[in-house]
């Protein structure tokens, strides 16, 4: 079991135009003032010290990131087998191709590796660029060997530098779009600041580095702060065409990345039709933006060799039109995806399932509900509090300007005795809201999906508590309003918050930096070690997808399945694979194992008599019940189900009963694992 243990010394709407301009001299009371060099001295000095803080910022939450990385495992200081372990389950898969490339012996010869792959799929030869998203351990393998850094910089920290650096990008990103929202950079800097204090639901990027996720939110967060540009109204043309250009490379680059760009993408789809359906976002740019998803996700189609999950997904299938999506997910009979709806049907309830690649999904802390211990940890920073309260007001503004433009009422307006005032929601901010809202109703389903959540967040709470439209609609309600107070609300209260955080935070950032631990997981390198000295490069594993993506990395052997689930052949394989922790016969497995080209057979305790999950959530249950088996233990069976006529195979084996060693013949063993070498049987 891989742990981490204390250091030894030793070792808005288009109707918001007629408001002004963020990009113009404009007065608290909405007068456009004129120019002057001196205003105009002033905004660049703003501009650039805003820039400075952001890069500073993105910097720091780099080099914060990377430290907390080292002191977890002291990363610099254990041998290379132990830092290959440490990327774990899919982590390690990917890695690997970019170890094989760097490993190659020519750049040609590393990518007709990748393109025609026989170690990863016993077997099988497939293209991994078709069935991964790894163009990025390809560009950066090409990168390291180009550059004159191989003295210098190994291929490990050149790799993990990289994904570091790109917290940069994302803190920056998320600075830049608060700032657009609210008009000052004070709230980027009350964002990055929340991220940072709040990392532990931001980001998982330290101990999960090469996650498809941790490539590609950087990305999207890019994303969404060129469409917050974007949604500005009064741009010159020649902006507007290079933002478009901005949030397509952005676009292009997330869907390069991660396998389930086009789900996040639908999302924001979905957002940008119903704004557009209740006029709040202009239709020409909304139009492009369907445009640039299409082509966007298109471009990648071509790259991975024309994959059926990107041409048939429902991404396209929406911006296009449902008619002509059914047409061609009947035409391309898609199956890749199909885990994925089987696991929300289930999810939501529409029916009890029996399907084992659901269940191990439901199964997973991972893929449930997001926890309310989540919530605590967000209001200890006081984000979850002002992130619902500005929540409220924007979704009360946005009902009001939604009936307004659905009623065809040129306004919808409050009176009091003094004055007069419109409600109003520009379209950028009318955008982050059905983007917040949306993502949000996501985590909240799902907890792995939390992270595209919480990091809008921090960027939704900073704006709205900087936003100049939200205090002036908050003080005209209690009547309380002048220019004068909003200004110095709008500045006070987030320097304040700022105040509060940097000083109930920083001693424990302090001490989270000065806590040294080490990577330690004897067995699993005991076991990598046999592997590569006592068996042939030849020999094929099989086991559970977790421990073979490190078998790959760390031995090069071939694998009989692995992590990367998106493919119905692989998930059936797994099932089959995976009887070795079912009620089957010594020679059921036997022949199921070698049917796949398998040579031997890891076996590990902390599946066969797992603890962590509840019955019925177990591997052995799941399979058990895939089988039409009764589950062990106490409790409540199905009454189809029935009892097996056989014991638990991975538990009998160890008996060395003849019907077994006939079959397998054990040749390691240590606390954790059992490794079987198969008879060839004629």
């Amino acid at each position: 079991m891989t742990t981490v243990r204390q250091r030894r010394v030793g070792k808005g709407t288009e109707a918001a135009e007629d408001q002004p301009s963020e990009e113009t001299n404009v007065k608290p009371d909405g007068k456009i003032l004129p120019d002057h060099p001196g205003g105009k001295l002033w905004s660049i000095l703003s501009i650039t010290l805003g820039g400075i803080v952001a890069i500073c910022l993105g910097l720091l939450t780099s080099v914060y990131v990377a430290t907390l990385h080292e002191n977890d495992l002291w990363f610099s200081n254990i041998k290379e087998v132990e830092r290959e372990i440490s990327f774990r389950t899919e982590c390690g898969l990917y890695y690997s191709y970019y170890k094989q490339m760097i490993q190659a012996a020519s750049i040609q010869q590393g990518l007709h590796g990748l393109v025609y792959d026989n170690k990863t799929e016993s077997v099988r030869t497939i293209n991994i660029l078709e069935r991964m998203n790894v163009y990025q351990e390809v560009f950066l393998s090409i990168l390291y060997r180009i550059l004159p850094i191989q003295q210098y910089l190994e291929p490990v920290y050149f790799y993990i530098y990289t994904l570091f650096g790109l917290q940069a990008v994302y803190v920056i990103a998320l600075y830049v779009t608060s700032w657009l929202l609210s008009g000052t950079w004070l709230s980027g800097l009350l964002a990055a600041c929340w991220y940072i204090t709040n990392r532990v639901d931001t980001t998982r990027v330290e101990f999960t580095i090469p996650l498809r996720e941790n490539w590609a939110l950087p990305f999207f967060a890019v994303q969404i702060a060129a469409i917050t540009y974007l949604l500005r109204t009064h741009l010159q043309p020649a902006q507007e065409r290079l933002t478009l250009m901005a949030v397509f490379i952005a676009t292009f680059l997330f869907s390069l990345t991660w396998q389930f760009n086009q789900f996040m993408m639908l999302i924001q789809a979905l957002a940008l039709f119903i704004l557009d359906c209740l006029d709040m976002l202009p239709t020409a740019k909304v139009t492009w933006l369907y445009i640039i998803q299409i082509s966007g996700l298109l471009l990648v189609c071509v790259l991975q060799f024309f994959n059926s999950m990107i041409l048939g997904s429902l991404l396209i299938s929406f911006n296009v039109s449902v008619l002509i999506a059914r047409t061609i997910q009947k035409i391309l009979n898609l199956e890749s995806d199909e885990h994925i709806f089987k696991f929300l049907k289930a999810k939501f309830g529409f029916g009890a399932t029996r399907d084992f690649d659901a269940n191990l999904y439901l199964c997973e802390e991972a893929f449930g509900l997001l926890p309310l211990n989540t919530f605590s940890r967000l209001s200890s920073t006081l984000l979850f509090y002002i992130y619902g309260f500005v929540l409220f007001l924007l979704t009360v503004a946005a009902v009001i300007v939604a009936f307004r433009n659905l009623s065809g009422s040129n306004q919808v307006h409050f009176k009091d005795k003094m004055e007069e005032y419109t409600v109003t929601l520009k379209p950028d901010a009318a955008y982050s809201l059905a983007h917040t809202v949306l993502f949000g109703c996501l985590a909240l389903s799902t907890m792995r999906m939390k992270y595209l959540w919480t990091s809008h967040m921090c960027v939704f709470a900073s704006f709205g508590l900087c936003s100049t439209e939200v205090w002036k609609l908050i003080l005209k309600c209690l009547h309380l309003y002048t220019s004068q107070r909003t200004q110095v609300i709008k500045y006070s209260i987030p320097i304040i918050t700022l105040l509060y955080i940097s000083f109930k935070f920083w001693p424990g950032i302090m001490d989270e930096l000065s806590e040294l631990r080490e990577f330690y997981d004897p067995d699993t390198v005991e076991l990598m070690n046999w592997i590569k000295s006592n068996t042939p490069n030849t020999a094929v594993f099989a086991g559970s997808m977790q421990l073979l993506a490190g078998v790959k990395l760390c031995t090069g052997r071939t694998l009989t399945n692995h992590p990367h689930y998106e493919d119905k052949n692989l998930r059936e394989r797994t099932k089959q694979i995976y009887q070795i922790y079912a009620k089957r016969s010594p020679g059921d497995v036997h022949g199921i194992l070698r049917s796949f080209g398998t040579d031997y057979v890891i076996l590990e305790d902390s599946i066969c008599y797992e603890r962590r999950h509840s019955r019925g959530c177990r591997l052995r249950d799941l399979l058990d019940v895939a089988n039409g088996h009764i589950m062990d233990g106490l409790g409540e069976n199905e009454p189809d189900l029935k009892p097996s006529l056989y014991p638990r195979f991975c538990e009998e084996i160890k008996k060395n009963l003849p019907s077994y060693t006939m079959h397998f013949t054990r040749v390691f063993q240590n606390k954790t694992f059992h490794v079987y070498k198969l008879a060839k049987h004629k």
